[in-house]
């Protein structure tokens, strides 16, 4: 399987390790950096491209996953979900790295670096190449509801409404305040 990774200065040392791990394994890595180290470096370009070459694999129909990591990991998984087509899972547990394939179908997932230890890390993404999605048509409709508004904004009907009544939040004239509650 080909794995993209991607870190910026507080997952550097994973991210060799980590290189290492994946290509013993019979993993083909791709690292989409940073190289070296820079204490100022900024995430996002480098998740971002990460997660990119993820989407457009997949689309070629290569088998591929991503990880990327930082302090906390955070906001590596905001700025891998930002790119269309990926969904990317934080994960802090073997529970969360299964649960993020088995249910979520994600295909990135984000680790804090800062908050484990490699060995720990190492396992939660070992499990998450080796967990496959389930499949389960509860998923499957939940992922595509989320594939929907992302392509176009279209959203399920407020289950809370009453039949024939109108999205609180479709309504330009509603009094709602989000704000308020």
């Amino acid at each position: 399987m080909r794995i993209h990774i991607a870190t910026d200065h507080a997952g550097l040392e994973f991210s060799t390790q980590l290189q290492h791990h994946l290509a013993a394994a019979g993993h083909e890595v791709v690292d989409h950096g940073p190289i070296e180290y820079e204490p100022l470096d900024d995430y996002p370009a480098f998740c971002i491209r990460a997660a990119q070459a993820v989407v457009r694999d997949q689309a070629a129909g290569v088998e591929t996953l991503g990880v990327v990591f930082g302090g906390s990991g955070n906001g590596e998984q905001i700025a891998a979900n930002k790119v269309t087509g990926v969904r990317a899972a934080l994960v802090w547990s073997i529970a969360t790295a299964e649960l993020a394939r088995e249910h979520n179908d994600a295909n990135v997932i984000a680790i804090g670096a800062r908050q484990h230890t490699f060995e720990e890390a190492a396992t939660f993404i070992d499990r998450f190449i080796a967990t496959p999605f389930s499949g389960e048509e509860r998923h499957a409709r939940r992922i595509a509801q989320l594939a929907a508004y992302e392509a176009d904004g279209s959203l399920e009907p407020d289950p809370r409404a009453t039949p024939g009544q109108a999205d609180v939040l479709a309504d330009d004239d509603s009094s709602f305040d989000p704000e308020a509650g």
